[in-house]
């Protein structure tokens, strides 16, 4: 550099300086590839379904049905991809695997078809977050905005002043592993569902504080979390809606101390006590049964008297008005059986259940999650027909299978569909609770999963009562 001009000896010194770093600067991302997992008898999107490569890094698909395929070890590079689906698969191969072979490319696009196993379609995921996360990687369902909750367990809702007011148990936050634990809620319109078909993306107006943070509206005194059932608007004698609902107070894992009667007071924005009707003492160690719990439905029968049931299968009643909702002397108990008989000559043991009247069936639907039952010992779901909602009841279908994991608690969402189509939809939690699996899956483990019954499905005529 001797004998350049300092200013050109400078330049040349500094270039030096810099060139390593410049060699050494990554090169810009390349972009993912869209993977796509359809139905392959009707082409719609499935949610849910794990993608896993041969060095066993898993993916699973949105509510839109799709990854962000971008590990650049297989991007341009033929791929095995084992596809793991509750209720959908892809045949097996000589080996015994279920998979197939695509070529991700930067930014290309690839579908997946897979055969659904089971009767219900699986529309997607209700709560929780990152419902589109996959798909905006894409640049794809930018206005779906976060919530806040990551996990929503066991769904209770009702109608109330013409708005669906939803509820839920336990919730999860971003910012700790310990959430909500007394009772979030939210509203949302009568009908909030634009389409039965997927990517589902209900929209929830959640009760939050001042901070905008969603929490707790029935907190009730005492240790421990505060869960709510039976949650249902009862008219008055003047004819007022009340919103009304059973808290009971937690210790442990499942074990109530407290229940009680609690009811909505809209200015406050929170769920009030209205009275204690069980505490554990050395007298009474055990909790009156039954009590207003599960999924309410409304009944009128032959006499004109209208009755709301609880539970699931139904075990309680009372009339269907909020000073008889009030008065345990007007509680009545109610016989349901809780084995059923199925269509392959079998019987099922009921977990939990959850009813509705369908008008274009004109018969009231049960969906039963069945107890012990295989491949998962609590997250086998069937389908049956009754005349009332104490039956008598036809044999039972399985439309939803889970492979060891538990989908609980489940809803029946009458409200969200009209009484005469022929579609009935029913969500539950999705969760390896009660299971021996240690694979969560990632977005979608403990909170309510969608799913849809075509009514007119051939495969649901042996259940139905005709």
């Amino acid at each position: 550099m001797i004998g350049l001009p300092l200013p050109l000896r400078r330049l040349v010194v500094a270039y030096s300086s810099l060139a390593p770093l410049l060699l050494a600067a990554p090169a810009a991302a390349a972009p993912p590839c869209k993977v796509k997992v359809v139905d392959k008898e009707n082409g719609w999107p499935v949610p849910l379904v794990e993608l896993t490569t041969t060095s066993q890094v898993s993916l699973v698909t949105d509510n839109a049905g799709v990854v962000a395929f971008d590990l650049p070890e297989f991007l341009g590079r033929e791929t095995w991809l084992r596809v793991r689906s509750h209720g959908y698969e892809v045949p097996e191969d000589g080996f015994g695997y279920r998979g197939v072979r695509v070529t991700p490319t930067a930014g290309g696009e690839v579908t997946i078809e897979v055969e659904r196993k089971q009767i219900a379609k699986r529309l997607g995921r209700l709560t929780g977050g990152g419902l589109f996360a996959e798909s905006q990687k894409l640049g794809e369902h930018l206005g779906w905005e976060e919530s806040g909750v990551v996990g929503s367990d066991t769904v209770q809702t009702a109608l109330y002043n013409g708005k669906l007011f939803w509820i839920w148990g336990d919730t999860s936050l971003p910012r700790y592993p310990l959430g909500i634990f007394h009772t979030p809620g939210a509203v949302t319109a009568r009908r909030p569902l634009g389409s039965y078909e997927p990517p589902v993306a209900l929209r929830y107006d959640y009760f939050r504080n001042a901070e905008g943070r969603v929490h707790g509206i029935v907190e009730m005194p005492g240790d421990g979390p505060t869960w709510t059932s039976g949650f249902v608007s009862l008219p008055d004698a003047e004819g007022r809606e009340h919103l009304v609902g059973t808290y009971a107070k937690i210790e442990g894992m499942l074990d109530a101390y407290e229940f009680g009667l609690v009811e909505w007071d809209a200015e406050a924005e929170r769920f009030e006590h209205v009275e204690t009707f069980w505490k554990r003492s050395q007298e009474q160690p055990k909790p009156p049964r039954p009590y207003p719990d599960g999924h309410p439905v409304f009944w009128e029968d032959g006499s004109g008297q209208r009755w709301v049931y609880f539970n699931g299968p139904p075990n309680f009643r009372c009339p269907a008005t909020y000073e008889a909702w009030r008065d345990r002397s007007k509680w009545e108990r109610v016989d349901n059986p809780r084995r059923f008989g199925t269509t392959d000559g079998g019987s099922i043991d009921a977990a939990t259940a959850a009813l509705a009247w369908s008008e274009y069936r004109r018969k009231w639907v049960m969906i039963v999650q069945q107890r012990f039952g295989k491949p998962s010992a609590l997250g086998e779901v069937w389908y049956l027909e009754g005349d009332t909602p104490q039956g008598p009841w036809g044999p039972a279908v399985k439309v939803a299978t889970h492979q060891n994991y538990t989908f609980y608690n489940i809803q029946v969402d009458h409200w969200l569909t009209e009484p005469d189509e022929p579609v009935l939809l029913f969500e539950g939690t999705y969760t390896h609770t009660f299971t021996d699996n240690q694979r969560q899956t990632p977005r979608w483990d403990y909170n309510q999963v969608l799913y849809r019954l075509d009514l007119d499905d051939p495969a649901l005529r042996p259940a139905q009562r005709d």
